[in-house]
């Protein structure tokens, strides 16, 4: 029998590397802006074209490669950042495993134009699918241009399975917010389809979280910082009041590389016990300088999984920094002390004889219960017919004389003739019988009486399940109402809320929205759906919240994208407990909540109606 094991090919062995180091643009950006930080790089342009599938391009003004370098760059396991096994735990820089330039050499077509500081001429070289087209020298400026076009053109299967521009955008976004803010020293740029996303100077580390995020992010930010032997932790973490549904905006950095993990997210979480919902998640964006002996980031192809030496010791310091910055920056009250004892602006220049002291005047004979408006004919009728009907007073003249007074009662609105208090009314109706079918318990629940007991409605949940059910109906025939804005507002979102928005613009206008594109990252609101009523509804904050409430659904229960929106739409637009409701509403609410096609239960699978029987109603009182 012949043997069966044989060495593969240069080529297949890059397209497997490749499916573990590049799965989609993104990862390919990540890669090349990696490197150009490693080339010392102090300015970064990232060019963008149909989500990357087109073109990826990343030029800097770093180091530069010689022509030998240039050439050997995209062989694999070809680095200039380890030489021995050793090397591996003191590692500082981005990239070490040398195969992302091979891999991506290998699945798509890649131009590379780089030239040294103290050379004349660069080198221009051109490669599809690891194959060497041409290598030769060429005018460019220092550092180094990679341009990749066409991303799996040679593996169709591969590009079949991206997801639409608007999706693939948003991950690359991630991606270059991770390097950007790791790097706030080094100034960035962002161009998609020849428009400008970011443009970032070189700042520091909060002016960098703020350009990325947005400018109300400067208010939310605390600051954190911790230095112990084991490590020295600083960054920001957000205020409890401003944490939201999605972990987006979590951020872990060791040694300036980002990483995924859950083990310091919890320590995170637990400095904020009490503080925050169980659904609600804080922004942090917090960086970890530890010696790279006792960390392994040789983990995973895509180095976001770090090995600790230590970890249990990096936990109890990381959630009792963030915790006692919660203390000092947030939960504390901020004494000003200049301020609270300067109390020279309350010093008067006049000469002490020339003050006057205040002086309290008041009456002495105040009586608070004496009735200082003249008595009511009403109440001179009833003074008269108490008198008489007990009995008091003797002959007809006390009687005579006010009793056509008594007659005046009649003029007085029902209300106030039922307020008389006459001998032998019972003024307490506690125990009166309730003349209305339904009640709300401190509202939040609905009462009403059925022929076995009593049933309990979840107001809040029953109006989610109805809103749902029509949002639905509306994404489906595409005929929800409108009811236009006075006032147009307009609502400025991150780049990647805005793609993630724009990609779902047909079926927000759908739900009964009239919204349209205005500027860089800003959508303008024109009209919310009728179903919302005509309440004071702020549109601005409702659509933040249906595109943050969209994310969540998709990201916990990986729903299809209407029915997330549906469910975002319908939390966001619900009536919440404790909002009174009227008798007329709340027969509303019910005849619409039967009318549904589940009622029992809620978008979030809980019940919404429960029954009580008389039967454990009487058990409760042992009969």
């Amino acid at each position: 029998m012949s043997d069966i094991i044989q060495l593969l090919p240069d080529s297949v062995a890059n397209q497997i590397a490749a499916g573990e180091v590049v799965q989609r643009p993104a990862s390919a950006v990540k890669e090349l802006l990696e490197n150009a930080i490693d080339a010392g790089a102090n300015k970064i342009q990232l060019i963008i074209k149909d989500a990357g599938k087109a073109l990826i391009q990343v030029i800097d003004n770093g180091c530069g490669m010689s022509v030998t370098d240039a050439r050997m760059c995209f062989e694999r396991h070809a680095t200039s950042k380890v030489r021995k096994a050793e090397d591996l735990f003191a590692i500082r820089t981005m990239g070490f495993r040398g195969e992302a330039m091979a891999s991506i050499a290998a699945i798509a077509q890649v131009e590379m134009k780089t030239r040294r500081h103290e050379d004349e001429v660069g080198s221009l070289i051109e490669i599809e699918g690891a194959t060497f087209i041409k290598q030769e020298p060429v005018a460019t400026s220092e550092g180094t241009s990679i341009s990749i076009k066409n991303l799996f053109y040679n593996t169709p299967a591969r590009r079949n399975f991206l997801k639409s521009n608007p999706a693939e955008m948003r991950h690359i976004i991630d991606e270059f917010q991770r390097v950007a803010m790791a790097h706030p020293g080094i100034a960035f740029s962002l161009h998609h389809d020849g428009a400008e996303i970011y443009r970032l100077p070189s700042s520091a580390l909060k002016q960098r979280i703020v350009h990325l995020f947005g400018n109300n992010y400067n208010e939310r930010l605390i600051p954190v910082e911790e230095e112990t032997t084991i490590i020295n932790l600083k960054g920001f973490i957000g205020k409890p009041e401003f944490a939201k549904k999605t972990r987006g905006e979590q951020f872990f950095f060791v040694n300036n590389r980002f990483i995924k993990d859950a083990y310091l997210n919890h320590a995170v979480n637990r400095a904020y016990e009490e503080l925050l919902a169980d659904d609600n998640f804080p922004l942090y964006v917090l960086f970890i300088e530890i010696d790279p002996a006792k960390i392994d980031v040789n983990v995973h192809p895509t180095k976001t999984e770090i090995k600790y030496l230590d970890e249990k010791s990096i936990y109890a310091i990381l959630h009792s920094a963030v915790k006692r910055s919660l203390g000092r920056f947030n939960i504390s009250p901020t004494i000003d002390f200049d301020q609270e004892t300067g109390f020279s602006n309350m010093i008067t220049h006049k000469a002490p004889e020339e003050i006057v002291p205040p002086s309290i005047s008041f009456n002495p004979d105040f009586n608070p219960f004496a009735d200082e408006k003249p008595a009511s004919t009403r109440d001179a009728a009833y003074a008269s017919f108490s008198k008489n009907y007990s009995g008091g007073g003797g002959g007809m003249s006390p009687s005579t004389r006010n009793w056509g007074s008594l007659y005046e009662i009649a003029k007085e609105s029902p209300a106030e003739q039922s307020s008389l208090d006459l001998p032998g009314t019972n003024t307490d109706d506690q125990f009166a019988p309730v003349q209305k079918q339904l009640m709300q318990l401190h509202n939040r629940y609905i009462i009403s009486q059925i022929k076995s007991g009593l049933m309990l409605i979840d107001q809040q949940a029953a109006h989610e399940r109805i809103l749902y059910e029509r949002f639905i109906l509306h994404l489906e025939d595409r005929k929800g109402a409108s009811q236009q804005s006075l006032f147009p507002q307009t609502v400025t979102l991150s780049p990647n809320d805005y793609e993630l928005a724009k990609s779902l613009l047909d079926d927000i206008k759908s739900l009964g929205f009239e919204v349209r594109e205005f500027g860089k990252n800003t959508l303008v609101i024109e009209g919310i759906p009728v179903d919302l009523g005509s309440n004071n509804i702020n549109e601005t904050q409702l659509f933040e919240h249906l595109i943050e409430g969209f994310k969540n659904s998709q990201q916990e229960l990986r729903l299809d994208k209407r029915d997330s929106l549906a469910r975002s739409m319908a939390r966001n637009s619900a009536i919440k407990s404790g909002t009174v409701l009227g008798q007329a509403e709340m027969n509303t609410l019910i005849e619409q909540l039967f009318a549904c096609k589940t009622p029992n239960f809620s978008i979030s699978g809980r019940p919404v109606i429960q029954t009580i029987g008389l039967s454990e109603l009487d058990k409760k009182f042992d009969k």
